[in-house]
């Protein structure tokens, strides 16, 4: 009896075994099956995520790509501490899409790099629209004035370039602008020029938004300028913001 007992002990494992039941041998690894499926979900989470940060990574690339960076300046700064001296750095970036969006921003950090990298957000954050004529020149003259600077911005014909030094020639690279003259005057600090040019190009108008503002045609204004019929009417229709 007692031999029949343990055979029916053995045939019955199995069968447990073959219909999914647990076992007493199998008690203990059930929570680690457990485990196991959650870190199979962790794994598919983690999958997950990698792809949407390949999104963004991609993104960001090209943002990279469209926009247009330019580094203005640098300067060290030092804080006065206890223990001595700490030194920073502090960067002046312009940032531009070449087709008439720019921004400028200004960042500090203990590393030049760092610096860079924040003055270039907050560059990102501040971009502006200016209108641009047949997309390589400014619509008219302006003034600029900030601080101890002055800035004088001119439209030019085509072939004239970007007559401008220093920081306001990275502002015009980076706006897509490819024929303008300017002057500087008054102080040579890069951060009074670069507002002061972006104030000057705040004021920028296109005949498209006055006429829409006055309740008027694009031709009938510029026919006041001088022009002939024919002409002001081409150079409406030529006229894109």
């Amino acid at each position: 009896m007692a031999d029949e007992t343990e055979n029916k002990g053995v045939e019955a494992a199995p069968a447990a075994a073959a219909e999914g039941q647990p076992t007493e041998g199998r008690g203990p690894r059930g929570p680690r099956g457990g485990r196991g499926g959650r870190g199979g979900g962790g794994d598919r989470d983690r999958g997950g995520r990698g792809r949407r940060d390949d999104r963004r990574g991609g993104s960001q690339e090209e943002q990279g790509e469209e926009l247009i960076e330019k580094l203005v300046h640098i300067n060290r700064v030092s804080k006065t501490v206890k223990g001595g001296k700490r030194f920073g750095f502090a960067a002046l970036v312009v940032v531009g899409d070449g087709k008439g969006r720019a921004g400028f921003g200004h960042g500090k950090a203990r590393e030049v790099p760092e610096a860079i990298s924040k003055a270039t957000a907050a560059a990102k954050k501040a971009m502006v629209r200016v209108p641009l004529k047949e997309g390589r020149t400014l619509h008219h003259d302006g003034n600029g004035h900030f601080g101890a600077g002055k800035v004088t911005l001119r439209s030019a014909p085509a072939g004239t370039g970007i007559i401008a030094g220093g920081p306001m020639r990275a502002v015009f690279e980076s706006l897509g602008v490819a024929d303008v003259v300017t002057k500087s005057v008054g102080t040579s600090n890069p951060y009074n020029m670069i507002r002061a040019t972006f104030e000057a190009l705040g004021e920028q108008t296109s005949p498209k938004s006055v006429a829409q503002r006055r309740g008027k045609k694009i031709a009938d204004l510029l026919r006041r300028g001088g022009a002939s019929e024919a002409v002001a009417q081409a150079d409406a229709e030529a006229v894109v913001e």
